[in-house]
């Protein structure tokens, strides 16, 4: 709340003022300084870019807590659990090129990272070489080949549209789905 409040305090005065100031400079575009939140929302920035350090221990355990974070709070919550589990078993043993691998995998988008993982579509080539969504797709593909019956998963490549109930016996109900 502090933050905030501190960000609210050195922002009002410079939008009031730039509303008196003269009208000559247009282009100017003020923006509040939210350097405290922008640590926990993705950035547009490619894994390459990123400045990873593990010279130390305490930036290490920052670094690896927001990944941890980012992984875990996606708001998908089957990309939660099975990212959240996976980078929590495997984050501690990854190097600069592991942990930039997972942040390629951490900016994708929910759907579409989903998609790819559970073999409803195909991942583009370049997501077939990082190490880190092979991983975790060869999880999914594990705990589904596991737990879930086949008959109950959609053909690769088709979406998963049969739900809970879909063998319904009854003369006035759908014959699938569950409407």
């Amino acid at each position: 709340m502090a933050g905030l409040r501190r960000a609210l305090v050195s922002t009002v005065p410079r939008i009031l003022s730039s509303n008196r100031s003269s009208s000559a400079n247009h282009n100017t575009v003020y923006r509040p300084i939210l350097s405290s939140f922008s640590r926990f929302y993705s950035s547009n920035q490619t894994a390459e870019s990123l400045h990873i350090d593990l010279s130390n221990e305490e930036s290490k355990r920052r670094l690896f807590n927001r990944l941890l974070y980012r992984s875990k709070q996606r708001g998908y919550l089957e990309l939660d659990l099975v990212l959240g589990k996976w980078v929590e078993d495997n984050i501690q043993s990854m190097d600069e090129n592991g942990i930039k691998s997972l942040v390629h995998v951490l900016n994708l988008e929910n759907p579409d990272l989903w998609k790819w993982l559970s073999s409803q579509a195909q991942p583009p080539d370049e997501l077939n070489k990082n190490p880190v969504f092979m991983a975790v797709r060869e999880k999914v593909t594990k705990n589904l080949d596991n737990h879930a019956a086949p008959e109950t998963r959609a053909t690769p490549g088709q979406p998963w549209v049969r739900g809970w109930d879909d063998f319904k016996k009854g003369r006035d109900t759908p014959i699938t789905g569950n409407q």
